[in-house]
């Protein structure tokens, strides 16, 4: 059987960039020629498999934050988005004012990238030594075990960080959508930036006149149906690099999962709802107030699932570290230490996902 591998483009000059990945086979085109079989190479280890029969802790739930509620400065709602980003990174936002017709068509654009032929999508193809385009990152060995996903990942803000060898130009309405849900996913992610400036006991533009204009990516995944989805997972438990994420789920399939006090839970999806996470940037501005969470991706026998995640990241000359009102040297001493942001993600562009392990670079 031919596997199908995603191939970067070479381009003379092409700087290091965030980092480079290895090439792997689309599993979107394995199962094209064997939809009953799982490669060994995705069969991942024992202790790593996830648990597909009932959730045993199913009455958890990821705390829901009226975003509505929070514009009116409702001192409950700021109570509980405290609380969220305190005891689990994640949490769910309703009425965040993004259009349903604009996340709609959002899905659609993603789902019909993934529907071309092997051959246009490969045309957008990461480029050496970049993460940006269509394949898989992350991957630095020939020996690890891979992830049950094919992605796509862009970046969309500043207009400047656009990358426009990457996007499927020719394919009707794609980039209307992106432009157009990247724009409403920035305005959700400036107030959300806004809380947790107060949050962190500064006003309200705090984290932008300490990190200036952030960067925004978005990784578009496709989990397609596997036959055994109890040996292998979507995406490999992490946590994320960036500042926050914001998650647009499919609203009818479970697959996301968090880590909650060691356990696996369901982030069960809300209807027109995004998931929004903590990063590991966040967690070193708050001295670990507020941690990054681990989390994966499972599959399902039945359906092929998407997500569309945006990152919202510090610029990458930004240097970050603990601070200086989260820090008490008497009840809070000082735990991270600082780092420009570039190599930090470099770093961790540099690792397979694997937990919690990048954060360990900056503690002290």
């Amino acid at each position: 059987m031919e596997l199908k591998v995603v191939k970067a483009s070479v381009e003379k000059g092409e700087g290091l960039g965030w980092g480079k990945s290895l090439l792997v086979p689309s599993i979107q085109e394995i199962l094209k020629n064997d939809s009953q079989s799982v490669p060994e190479r995705y069969i991942q280890e024992p202790k790593d498999r996830p648990l597909i029969s009932q959730n045993l802790f199913d009455s958890l739930q990821v705390p829901v934050i009226d975003f509505s509620m929070l514009a009116q400065k409702d001192a409950n709602e700021i109570r509980k988005l405290d609380l969220a980003c305190k005891e689990w990174g994640f949490f769910q936002i309703i009425n965040h004012g993004v259009r349903e017709e604009i996340m709609v068509n959002m899905k659609a654009a993603m789902a019909a990238f993934f529907e071309l032929p092997f051959q246009e999508k490969s045309k957008c193809a990461k480029g050496a030594n970049e993460i940006q385009g269509y394949g898989q990152n992350f991957v630095v060995s020939e020996k690890q075990k891979l992830d049950w996903c094919d992605m796509m990942f862009l970046k969309t803000f500043p207009h400047e960080t656009r990358n426009f060898k990457f996007w499927p130009l020719t394919l009707p309405g794609f980039k209307e959508a992106v432009e157009e849900y990247s724009t409403e996913i920035r305005k959700v992610s400036n107030k959300i930036d806004a809380n947790l400036s107060v949050l962190m006991g500064m006003d309200k533009n705090g984290l932008k006149r300490k990190l200036g204009e952030f960067q925004q990516g978005i990784r578009m995944n496709y989990y397609p149906t596997c036959s055994r989805p109890d040996l292998v997972l979507g995406i490999s438990p992490h946590s994320d690099g960036s500042l926050f994420t914001l998650l647009l789920q499919d609203d009818e399939i479970n697959g996301l999962q968090i880590k909650h006090k060691e356990v696996w839970i369901d982030a069960k999806p809300i209807p027109n709802s995004l998931v929004v996470n903590i990063g590991d940037a966040i967690e070193i501005l708050s001295n670990g107030m507020y941690k990054s969470i681990e989390h994966r991706a499972i599959s399902n026998e039945k359906k092929p699932r998407m997500s569309i995640a945006t990152f919202v990241m510090p610029g990458d000359e930004v240097q970050i570290g603990p601070l200086d009102s989260m820090v008490n040297e008497k009840h809070l001493p000082r735990s991270y230490r600082n780092i420009k942001y570039i190599d930090y993600i470099r770093q961790k562009f540099a690792m397979k996902m694997q937990g919690k392990a990048h954060t360990a670079i900056v503690k002290l």
